[in-house]
C-alpha cells in the first residue's frame, strides 16, 4: 500500500504568512481521493520529531535555538516565514514524516511525504523556508540504525539542494545528486557528490536525455540500498522561481524515469514534494498529483 505523510495542522502553522502557495497542501490530498488515486487509508498523520533523532543531522545548539524561538535576526531572516511556535512543529512533523516514511518504502517499496524536501536546510541554520532537513535527517535515521548501508539522494528541485550537499560533503555513505538551474538560487552553490546546473529555459527532450544518461551509471557505480527523491515541480515552464522550460508531460517523464529506475532495481524510494510555484495553482496541483500517481502505478 502507498503510505503517505500528511500533516494536517498546517494551516495553523502558516496562516500568518502569505508569501508562499501553501494551499497546495491541502488540495493535493483532496484530489488524489477525489481522482481515486488515493483514499483515507493512505494518508497518515505523523507525530513531531524527538530531538534525539533531530540531532543525529543539525547541531544540538541550532536545534534547541530553532525549538526555544531564539535564533539569531539573520537565521530568521534566511527562513522567510515569521518564527512561530505551530511552524517549529510543523517543521518537526515533517521531518518524522519523512523518518516514517522509510519503514513504509523498506515494506513496500515507496513512501511520500505531501510536503517536505527542506533541502536549504543546513547542519547548523536554515535557509529559504527549510530549518530541518528531512531527507537528510531519515538518511542518517537509517544509518544510524543499521537500515541502510548506502543511500542516494536524488534531488530534481529546480533549486540546488545545498544544505544537503553540505551536511553530506564528507560522508561517504551518503551520495548526493543535484540537477538545478545554473543561474537560480542558491547563488552561491555547495558541492554535491553530483552537479548538473542547467541553463535557462531548458526543454524536456535536452533534460530528459540528460537525466536518463546519468542517473543509471550512478545508481550502477554507487549501487544504494535506498534512495530519497526530492521531486519539485518547479521545472515547469510557468513556474514563477524556476527559470526552466519544463513541460507537464516533461515533468511527469522525469518522476515516471526515477521511480520506475527504483523499481527496476529493487531500491526502497522516499519521496519529498519539494518546490511548485506557477503562475496557476492548478498546474502545481497536477504535476505534484502525477507522482503520486505514478508511484501507484508502478508499485502497486
Amino acid at each position: 500500500m502507498l503510505k503517505i505523510a500528511f500533516d494536517k495542522s498546517y494551516k495553523l502553522a502558516l496562516e500568518k504568512s502569505h508569501r508562499f502557495p501553501m494551499i497546495k497542501y491541502e488540495l493535493i490530498p483532496e484530489q488524489l481521493v477525489r481522482k481515486n488515486i488515493c483514499n483515507e487509508s493512505n494518508f497518515f498523520s505523523p507525530l513531531e520529531i524527538t530531538k534525539t533523532d533531530a540531532i543525529l543531522t543539525h547541531d544540538e545548539k541550532y536545534y534547541d535555538q530553532l525549538v526555544c524561538l531564539s535564533l539569531s535576526k539573520t537565521d530568521r531572516r534566511q527562513i522567510g516565514f515569521p518564527l512561530t511556535k505551530e511552524l517549529i512543529k510543523r517543521e518537526r512533523i515533517i521531518a518524522q514524516g519523512t523518518i516514517e516514511n522509510t519503514y513504509h518504502a523498506l515494506k513496500y517499496g515507496v513512501s511520500m511525504n505531501i510536503a517536505g524536501g527542506t533541502h536549504h536546510a543546513f547542519k547548523n541554520k536554515p535557509g529559504a523556508f527549510c530549518m530541518l532537513n528531512d531527507q537528510a535527517i531519515a538518511a542518517n535515521f537509517l544509518i544510524k540504525n543499521n537500515l541502510s548501508k548506502r543511500i542516494m539522494i536524488i534531488d530534481l528541485d529546480v533549486h540546488q539542494g545545498n544544505g544537503t550537499a553540505s551536511i553530506f560533503e564528507q560522508e561517504k555513505s551518503v551520495y548526493t545528486l543535484s540537477f538545478h538551474g545554473k543561474k537560480n538560487y542558491p547563488f552561491v552553490k555547495q558541492k554535491s557528490d553530483y552537479d548538473l546546473e542547467l541553463e535557462d529555459d531548458i526543454t524536456d527532450s535536452h533534460y530528459i536525455k540528460k537525466l536518463k544518461r546519468v542517473l543509471p551509471e550512478l545508481v550502477d557505480s554507487f549501487e544504494p540500498d535506498f534512495i530519497f527523491y526530492l521531486a519539485g515541480v518547479d521545472i515547469l515552464k510557468n513556474d514563477k522561481l524556476g527559470r526552466l522550460a519544463i513541460s507537464m508531460e516533461g515533468c511527469k517523464e522525469r518522476d515516471r524515469f526515477v521511480l520506475n529506475l527504483c523499481k527496476k532495481n529493487s531500491i526502497p524510494v522516499q519521496v519529498s514534494m519539494g518546490g511548485g510555484y506557477s503562475i496557476f495553482l492548478k498546474e502545481i496541483i497536477d504535476a505534484h498529483s502525477n507522482t503520486f500517481e505514478l508511484a501507484q502505478e508502478i508499485f502497486f
